[in-house]
């Protein structure tokens, strides 16, 4: 290799990751990690929490890691363009960087309602700053919207409740968690909802956003009025892929790359939330996933391969989230499943796993208080990288050990 070193845009989990794994993995040229944010990493889950202030968020790692790492940060900077014939990238304000390979760890950005991406009251979460602004709007008093009944708006309909504010939550789908979780669990999580207080609204389109300096006014299909000290929006988050797009890389839902999350160049790769690749366990098919667990280790995969590894990636999917004192585990993909089977473990927690043809294992849900279920889902998770086909009435039977099935 040249003395260019390794360059990461990005600097989110993934890109922290990748940064640490290439000294962890004997890498002793230049590690530069350029970040758009003016802030240190830092963690993005506890921001759609309660208990986790935007002020008080935890780094990823320490400001002082990075140079006893001998990685170079250099916060807000936003990159222009990808030269590939010249292996440089063009800053913002003209500096050309050259890189030797170069990481895209450059995440997603959340959908935002056209024409109202300005106003003060309307709100998204990606970031410290956008987290906040939606937390000046909750507590005791106040009344807050959510539009979109996924992880994000009910994770932060469960903070407004616990801050002690009212909070109306609006989904246009059918149900809550349309995407990834299975009806059961959906509905207890939306009966846990209700009885926190949160007024839901599903199945409903909405008409009108009027948005004015004292209040957010919703009008919904069906003619409810709702009015609220503001309206967060989290209908979902498209990758940022326009780095990739200028330098003609290939696009599908996401920067696409393949089983060692390289694109189309074989000096540039793409790792976390931004790319698409394919997953060996699911017979190649092409995904692209929005999560922490997924950040960590494509980031630590990707610096891997970056030197020389050659190493698949194939872990199984795998996403969580907090409300209240809920937690819901989703290890693997269900679509495509054939037969789903519960398993009771005590009131307040119950898993469901999702087979496919032949019996094959291809997910398993959890909802539980606390860790109720993280014993299982993690054993769950095990047994679908081995392509397992448990027997049903063992996995219905809470005193049939999961362990046993491997």
């Amino acid at each position: 290799m040249s003395n260019r070193g390794m360059v990461i845009v990005g600097a989110g989990e993934t890109g922290v990751r990748a940064a640490f794994a290439l000294r962890e993995l004997g890498y002793r040229g230049a590690v530069t990690l350029l970040g758009e944010e003016p802030h240190i990493p830092y963690e993005r889950p506890p921001l759609s929490k309660a208990g986790g202030e935007a002020e008080t968020v935890r780094a990823i790692v320490s400001n002082q890691s990075y140079g006893e790492a001998g990685i170079s940060f250099r916060p807000g900077v936003r990159v222009r363009s990808i030269d590939r014939s010249s292996h440089e990238l063009q800053l913002e304000g003209g500096e050309n960087f050259p890189y030797e390979r170069l990481l895209l760890a450059t995440g997603a950005t959340p959908r935002e309602l056209p024409g109202l991406a300005s106003q003060s009251r309307v709100h998204v979460l990606r970031t410290i700053e956008h987290a906040a602004a939606i937390r000046r709007h909750m507590g005791e008093g106040r009344h807050i919207a959510v539009l979109g009944g996924g992880f994000i708006g009910l994770e932060l309909a469960a903070m407004g409740r616990m801050l002690g504010a009212a909070v109306t939550l609006i989904e246009v789908q059918p149900r809550i968690l349309m995407r990834g979780v299975p009806e059961a669990l959906a509905l207890a999580l939306q009966e846990r909802h209700e009885a926190e207080g949160v007024v839901l609204h599903c199945g409903i389109t909405v008409d009108t956003i009027d948005a004015g300096d004292d209040e957010v006014r919703i009008r919904l299909a069906d003619g409810s009025d709702i009015r609220a000290d503001a309206l967060v929006v989290g209908i979902g988050a498209q990758p940022n892929v326009s780095l990739a797009l200028q330098a003609g890389l290939v696009i599908d839902n996401g920067i696409a790359v393949d089983h060692h999350l390289a694109t189309c160049d074989s000096d540039i790769f793409a790792a976390g939330d931004c790319c698409s690749f394919p997953l060996p366990i699911y017979a190649g098919r092409r995904v692209r996933l929005e999560s922490w667990r997924n950040a960590q280790e494509q980031g630590a995969l990707a610096a891997a391969n970056m030197l020389g590894a050659s190493q698949i990636f194939n872990a199984v999917p795998w996403f969580w989230s907090d409300q209240y004192d809920i937690t819901l585990q989703v290890a693997g993909l269900a679509d495509g499943a054939t037969c789903h089977v519960r398993r009771t473990l005590s009131p307040q927690a119950q898993i469901l796993f999702h087979l496919g043809d032949g019996g094959r294992l291809l997910a398993a849900s959890g909802l539980g208080v606390g860790n109720a279920v993280a014993r299982d889902i993690r054993l769950a998770e095990m047994m679908i990288a081995k392509a397992a086909t448990p027997a049903p009435e063992a996995l219905s039977d809470p005193s049939v050990k999961l362990k046993s099935m491997l």
